[in-house]
């Protein structure tokens, strides 16, 4: 029982691999369907391109859709406007064409990566023919109609079945990356007492970066989204700012806690900075659980407490001159590390804001479903 309660636990916290599996399943069987049903020369390529424009989300799959088509239909127009107006009677001169064909548009495609798909309609448009012995205007409206049908297939497919919004993904990005926000946090401000763990803080640091690749990506899909009045929701702009700002935050305050404080500052700044560490990653995972369920924004009230406490801890420290005879570059990591948190504060603020629009988002949402 227990067993398949793990594995149950399992394929839920997959369900968004395992909506886009089955997508893709349909889309590719019903492009087939379709495809032979209007008796299309190659229905292989209605499945190929069923298959790559049926992606993760909804707004993925429209870009996927435009960037395909764009480049399909761009490819077979010229590929099929050099086979018609250059004759071709050799071997040799098919190769010439066929160099004409691509050296061009595997020009344009390096430059423009979406229209990769350009080059290889174009080959196909030139080719073809010289197998099936068709002309190369049958063959282009053969290419164009074969993708046309994948392509809206696959659309339909994403918007129909099991349908995935970036808006619903960028949640769970955005709940990932603050969650290893505040492990790096922790992190780095334990370095002050104990020295840093370059192993762990460097695997942190990894993921940071790739979340943040992730949900910039994500981020752009759910702005497709709302563009096309496809979902609903905030702005994801100030999401995605504030969470960048706070990433920038823990990069400063690495830079200042490269080593341990001095000894007698250590001795002072232990007690607040411990309760710092505490209450910012508790305060940061709380609104990553937030993100993800839905839920109102955590209390920021303990932060203000925590960041004045540590402020008047810093006060006390310079009144009794620990930091006069200290180097400088430990009086400017001091004093770096001070302005950092202060900026923190600030972004947890606005973290606060954006949760919180997000949380009356969702409520809004889910009061209208209840109608």
């Amino acid at each position: 029982m227990t067993g398949a309660r793990e594995l149950f636990d399992h394929i839920r916290s997959r369900r968004t691999q395992l909506g886009l599996a089955i997508r893709v399943t349909v889309a590719a069987t019903a492009a087939y369907a379709i495809a032979s049903a209007l008796h299309l020369l190659l229905p292989l390529w209605a499945v190929l391109t069923s298959l790559i424009v049926t992606q993760m989300s909804v707004g993925r799959s429209l870009k996927a859709t435009r960037d395909y088509m764009l480049g399909t239909i761009g490819g077979a127009v010229y590929g099929g406007a050099i086979a018609i107006l250059i004759p071709y009677s050799s071997e040799a001169g098919l190769l010439g064409l066929l160099v004409l064909s691509v050296a061009p548009l595997a020009f344009i495609a390096a430059i423009n990566p979406s229209l990769s798909a350009a080059t290889v309609t174009a080959v196909i448009v030139l080719l073809v023919p010289t197998m099936h012995h068709a002309d190369p205007l049958t063959s282009a409206i053969d290419r164009v109609s074969e993708v046309a049908v994948g392509a809206v297939t696959g659309l339909l497919v994403s918007f129909l079945v099991l349908p995935s919004r970036a808006v619903r993904q960028i949640r769970a990005s955005a709940a990932t990356l603050l969650e290893l926000i505040a492990d790096a946090f922790t992190e780095l401000l334990a370095a002050l007492t104990r020295g840093r763990d370059n192993d762990a803080l460097h695997r942190i640091q990894d993921g940071i970066g790739t979340a943040m690749v992730n949900l910039n990506a994500i981020g752009a899909e759910a702005e497709r989204e709302r563009a096309a009045r496809l979902s609903s929701g905030p702005d994801t702009g100030p999401l995605l700012r504030t969470v960048l700002r706070l990433r920038h935050d823990v990069v400063m305050i690495g830079r200042a806690t490269v080593v341990p404080l001095p000894a007698d500052v250590q001795t002072r700044l232990a007690a607040p900075l411990t309760e710092v560490s505490t209450v910012i990653a508790r305060f940061l995972r709380s609104a990553a659980v937030a993100l993800r369920e839905g839920a109102g924004a955590p209390p920021i009230h303990p932060v203000h407490v925590a960041l004045q406490h540590y402020a008047e801890a810093v006060a006390a420290v310079r009144h009794d001159g620990l930091i006069r005879g200290q180097p400088a570059d430990t009086a400017e990591r001091f004093f770096a590390l001070g302005f950092s948190l202060e900026q923190m504060h600030q972004n947890l603020c606005d973290l606060d804001r954006v949760v919180g629009e997000w949380s009356e988002a969702s409520s809004e949402k889910s009061a209208r479903v209840a109608e």
